[in-house]
């Protein structure tokens, strides 16, 4: 009688997903830092506080006020954006911030030919 092995069973290792590598705080911190800088220089913002400065006599009470603001803006875009990164998917976020833009420029475009 001639005994049967069984075949051996092929236990193939299934790779994990990559996992989501988050960036360096300092990457984060500083592309920030450099976004939100060059965006503000020369706004209407940053020319009202140099005129409520110039007018007050109190400079370091016009920057008080104007950093408070600046930061409780920040807070409130930065909260409002992760309430929104959990609820939509990355892909639906870009399209959707590419939209908005295209929106905001249209009507930029709009009021520059329309004078």
């Amino acid at each position: 009688m001639t005994v049967i092995k069984p075949a051996a069973i092929e236990t193939s290792v299934i790779p994990s997903p990559p996992e989501k590598k988050s960036p360096a705080f300092g990457t984060v911190l500083s592309s920030t830092f450099i976004t939100i800088f060059l965006a503000e220089i020369g706004d209407k913002t940053q020319l009202a506080t140099l005129l409520m400065s110039a007018q007050s006599g109190s400079p370091w009470v016009v920057f008080a006020g104007a950093a408070t603001a600046l930061i409780a803006t920040s807070l409130l875009g930065v909260m409002i954006g992760y309430w929104i990164a959990k609820r939509l998917s990355p892909k639906v976020l870009n399209m959707a911030v590419a939209v908005l833009l295209l929106v905001i420029s249209g009507l930029l475009v709009v009021d520059v030919i329309g004078g």
